[in-house]
């Protein structure tokens, strides 16, 4: 079965909807407007946690519901309900027609659509029983504490959704999206001389529990987040000033996606408010420095088949060689800038309008070896790991706290510290990257963005780079 006729079975044949007379409906409350659409959502999703050898929540939802949006110019109108029903859809178009009231826009042309599928269309949570679920997770539990002597503490979870979408334009125009996601979890706390530190680490993607669910797959995340936590029973406080900071392949690339993807987000170009506003062209970033947002890679946290206006996920280079190339567009950021939307219009839930937001944005890889890049550092920092930080778009200045970081002294990996934070501005940070690595690495599939009050799940990542003169907070006397 297709993905269309899978969500008309959702939305029409089961709902009680009829699908001729909501593309009326649509057309009537959209004519003359310049753009918009009704989104069609029908979520599950379920999680349970095991935290101190029991189960500390477990829950199950169901939700549905649309969203009727008309544009004109940049204002927009919004209208959602959680009833799948005629009356319901009726009230909110009245609603959205205010918005174009004597207005006599021409709509947009439709997405042109692809033939590609980037994730299975399975439902993972009914491929895993819960008591199988919660199985695994006191296994999890048992193997952590029989690890080490030293673990006081094991919190485990296990996450999935199965979304359906269906996206109706005017004239009859539809797409259709299944996307499945999973997340595993694990975060261990240990206790050496009175001292106690923690160490996490977790996997996901848009596929089923199957692949995170081996016994080999989820014995390697509990040995990685107990690796962290015993590095930082052995911390010393982080120093401070400016420095050399070596931030390594991977995850780290959430500095990446917070510091600099944000800014390339056409809304805030549009608006200028981005630090990256009016620099179309000209330099930004150190030469070999590219920087890509992907939407199309299979079965990543990130990708989608297509966005949530129905527009086809696409590659797209942000930053080539240092030269600013491009934004991240939804539909109407786009038509008002003059460009092409890039499949980056993505929002929370059918209650959300839809925004330029990032998929997968990470760094491409250069041609350095990382333990090259490493003995070119007499004095600084390897950071290797992120937990927060704190952004602000309009110049771009952040800061990121390391959860993982070492010294690097005369060009070794020397002892682990703890409390270290990176201080800086995004757009500057691009100019001092002074060597890539060759191992560009994305996250494991954790990655959740939010903007505006709404989150969605993206992937991050980069290689090993080598920024010249970024400020570190440290703790240090």
């Amino acid at each position: 079965m297709s993905k269309l006729a899978e969500t008309d079975d959702l939305f029409f044949t089961r709902a009680g909807m009829d699908l001729p007379r909501t593309q009326t409906l649509v057309d009537d409350a959209l004519a003359g407007a310049d753009d918009g659409e009704l989104f069609l959502e029908y979520r599950q999703s379920e999680a349970v946690t095991y935290d101190d050898g029991r189960i500390r929540n477990a829950s199950f939802d169901t939700t549905q519901g649309f969203g009727l949006r008309s544009v004109s110019g940049e204002v927009s109108g919004y209208a959602h309900a959680s009833e799948l029903s005629e009356a319901a859809l009726k009230r909110s178009a009245e609603t959205v027609r205010a918005v174009i009231s004597g207005q006599g826009g021409v709509a947009a042309d439709g997405p042109r659509g692809t033939n590609a599928d980037l994730y299975g269309d399975g439902n993972p949570l009914t491929g895993v029983g819960f008591e199988d679920k919660v199985a695994l997770l006191e296994e999890m539990n048992a193997y952590a504490r029989a690890k080490d002597p030293r673990v006081k503490q094991v919190t485990a979870s296990i996450a999935g959704e199965w979304q359906a979408v269906q996206i109706i334009r005017t004239g009859g125009e539809r797409a259709a999206d299944i996307r499945p996601l999973v997340r595993l979890n694990v975060s261990v706390v240990v206790e050496q001389d009175g001292r106690m530190e923690t160490g996490g680490h977790g996997v996901g993607g848009r596929v089923g529990y199957g692949d995170f669910i081996r016994p080999e797959a989820w014995k390697a995340q509990i040995d990685e987040a107990l690796r962290q936590a015993l590095v930082n029973l052995e911390a010393v406080p982080a120093p401070a000033g400016e420095m050399t900071v070596v931030l390594g392949s991977g995850w780290p690339g959430i500095l990446l996606h917070e510091a600099i993807g944000h800014g390339l987000e056409g809304d805030f170009n549009r608006k200028k408010t981005s630090a990256f506003a009016g620099l179309m062209g000209e330099r930004v970033a150190s030469p070999g420095v590219t920087v890509v947002d992907d939407g199309t890679i299979g079965d990543r946290r990130g990708s989608l088949t297509i966005d949530d206006e129905g527009t086809p996920s696409s590659y797209t280079t942000l930053i080539e060689d240092g030269i600013l190339v491009g934004y991240m567009q939804d539909r109407m950021n786009a038509r008002l800038m003059g460009m092409q939307p890039t499949g980056n219009g993505r929002r929370q839930s059918f209650a959300h309008h839809p925004m330029p937001r990032m998929t997968n944005t990470y760094m491409l890889g250069g041609d350095k070896d990382p333990a090259e890049i490493l003995e070119s550092v007499q004095d600084g920092l390897y950071a290797v790991n992120f937990g927060g930080g704190q952004v602000d778009i309009t110049n771009g200045k952040f800061v990121f706290s390391c959860t993982e970081a070492y010294k690097i002294e005369n060009g070794k990996i020397g002892a682990p510290v703890k409390g270290a934070t990176l201080i800086g501005n995004g757009p500057d940070s691009l100019t001092k990257v002074s060597m890539i690595g060759n191992d560009m690495k994305l996250d494991p599939g954790i990655g959740t963005c939010g903007k505006d009050g709404q989150g969605v799940p993206v992937g991050v990542g980069q290689p090993t780079l080598k920024l010249e003169g970024l400020t570190v907070g440290g703790t240090a006397a």
